[in-house]
């Protein structure tokens, strides 16, 4: 195990808990309070940047706040960046997969186009639970013949093994910048 740097610190620290939401009984990681401080996300995009691999092409990032931390990084990397979202809000040809999630299930969709065979890809997402988002947006991924490479995430829910579901899907290469 590796030591906490200051960046990881401040990242956690800015997580705030909030109990009995969405659902009574679930303690809910709140990242708003990391997003409202801007020492506090320049942390957390540090710390992603420092966690991708060499000669990334094009980072991936999920429906929405996938989307506040992937972007930023894919400029730092100087790779391009490629949203997926959910169905109805990108035009013309998509791909889509189904998932499960802790309290339901979703669907999240790519253009067909975004991607190209051999394309190193990274996902960034903001937080690792289940691994049903990453997983869907991997099988995403790897169906456009692109070469998933890396996950890197702002916070994992270590207790609900989403790590270990997204190595039974093939994808092992995963870190994060804080576990709780």
């Amino acid at each position: 195990m590796s030591a906490v740097n200051t960046n990881q610190t401040l990242v956690r620290e800015l997580i705030r808990d909030v109990p009995d939401w969405p659902v009574d009984g679930v303690v809910f990681k709140d990242i708003t309070p990391l997003l409202a401080a801007p020492h506090g996300l320049q942390a957390a995009v540090d710390e992603l940047v420092s966690l991708a691999p060499a000669d990334i092409d094009v980072v991936v990032g999920m429906e929405a706040r996938g989307f506040i931390f992937a972007a930023p990084v894919a400029l730092r990397l100087g790779a391009g960046f490629v949203p997926v979202r959910k169905p109805g809000k990108l035009p013309g040809a998509v791909d889509e997969e189904a998932f499960s999630l802790e309290y339901g299930s979703q669907v999240l969709t790519i253009h067909t186009d975004a991607l190209w065979p051999g394309a190193r890809v990274m996902i960034v997402d903001d937080v690792l639970a289940t691994g049903g988002t990453v997983g869907a947006t991997a099988s995403l991924i790897k169906r456009q013949g692109a070469e998933l490479v890396h996950v890197a995430v702002v916070m994992e829910l270590g207790f609900l093994d989403g790590r270990r579901a997204l190595a039974g899907m093939g994808v092992d290469a995963v870190s994060a910048v804080v576990t709780v």
